[in-house]
């Protein structure tokens, strides 16, 4: 279900399209709606359309049809710098010539803001990404990650309401980019300002979001909030997308309200919630979570789903154990463990029964 555009929203996509070359949709009937202080992430794979709507909200491309509304009023044809919106990009896009300081007071300085209330801006917005004491240094002397914080405090420092984030952390090593996914989130929630950011990384939509828009092929798959988006998707896509998951072919045997029987095509007969399939007789694939299985039936209501599976690969990853089984025909079936006293360390080539609860398991379009 999309999010449609509502009287009350400050940031609003109202039947938005775009194409380059007058023919082929980047951006299809795209509504979207976002209420004052939401962190919302456009995720999709390249070529889906979600830069496109970000670059459209901050004026450097022009909807071929559609409305695009900040705050109700009507921002089509006014031009970026007259938006009143923060932008951080991947590469910093910082002056190298100009101190931290000076980086920051451009903004200002385009807006003919005096110079004593310049200076006080600067120093709140470096505060704000405690960055205050480094003013004076240039931005070949700050590490990537103090880049990035001089980059979101010249976002802030004109006091937008709203900052737009493409892919502003795919620079950064694994460790320094989760530590400032937290930053950015804490940031922004202290502010209460709105953000549209954009990211292929599901798991940085996962940690930092309040809603995702999952995109592809121009238009928005499932708007949700995360744990939602992971526990409920509402198609093959999503759930392929999110996150890892297990999947398997089959027929939808019978429907009988919120449970449906599908006859896999590797021989099983399986319990699954029809999420996306309608009647019996149609195809279907069927989704479950590698962390909803367990290895241990007898942890598990006795209604639950047992199924023979074997060992192919038992990967020990620290705080989890990562297994791959060959079930129901797919060799790539995989489990995931938690590093618990009792588990016991399977080798391949062994045999065992494994199991799942029928509503962790959901029957989506083939």
């Amino acid at each position: 279900m999309l999010d449609t555009a509502t009287g009350d929203a400050f940031v609003e996509f109202d039947r938005v399209q775009k194409s380059y070359d007058g023919e082929t949709l980047v951006v299809k009937d795209l509504n979207l709606a976002l209420p004052k202080g939401e962190f919302l992430t456009m995720l999709g794979p390249s070529g889906s359309g979600k830069t496109t709507c970000l670059m459209m909200l901050a004026g450097f491309e022009t909807a071929t049809y559609g409305d695009i509304r900040l705050g109700g009023v009507s921002i089509n044809n006014i031009p970026p710098h007259k938006r009143g919106i923060g932008m951080v990009f991947q590469n910093y896009a910082l002056f190298p010539h100009m101190t931290v300081a000076e980086n920051l007071a451009f903004p200002l300085e385009v807006r003919k803001m005096g110079k004593s209330e310049r200076e006080q801006k600067v120093k709140r917005a470096l505060d704000m990404v405690q960055m205050g004491d480094f003013g004076g240094r240039r931005p070949a002397q700050l590490s990537g990650g103090q880049q990035q914080r001089i980059a979101l405090a010249r976002a802030l420092v004109f006091e937008a309401e709203l900052v737009l984030m493409d892919e502003p952390l795919g620079a950064l090593d694994k460790q320094l980019r989760e530590h400032m996914q937290f930053e950015i989130k804490r940031i922004a929630d202290n502010l209460g300002i709105t953000v549209v950011y954009v990211t292929h990384d599901q798991t940085e939509a996962l940690t930092m979001s309040d809603r995702v828009a999952v995109f592809n092929d121009g238009k928005i798959q499932q708007l949700a909030p995360p744990d939602v988006l992971y526990e409920a998707p509402e198609n093959s896509f999503v759930a392929q997308f999110i996150g890892e998951n297990n999947t398997m072919e089959g027929v939808v045997t019978e429907i009988k309200g919120d449970s449906c029987l599908v006859q896999l095509d590797g021989g099983a007969l399986i319990d699954a919630k029809p999420v996306n399939v309608t009647k019996a007789g149609e195809r279907t694939q069927v989704s479950i979570r590698p962390e909803r299985v367990e290895f241990n039936a007898e942890r598990l209501s006795p209604d639950a789903h047992l199924l023979d599976a074997e060992v192919k690969e038992f990967i020990y990853m620290g705080d989890i154990f990562r297994t791959r089984l060959s079930v129901a025909g797919n060799d790539d079936f995989i489990i995931k463990s938690r590093n618990a006293p009792d588990q016991e360390r399977l080798k391949p080539g062994q045999k065992i029964k494994i199991g799942w609860l029928a509503e962790d398991c959901r029957a989506l379009d083939a």
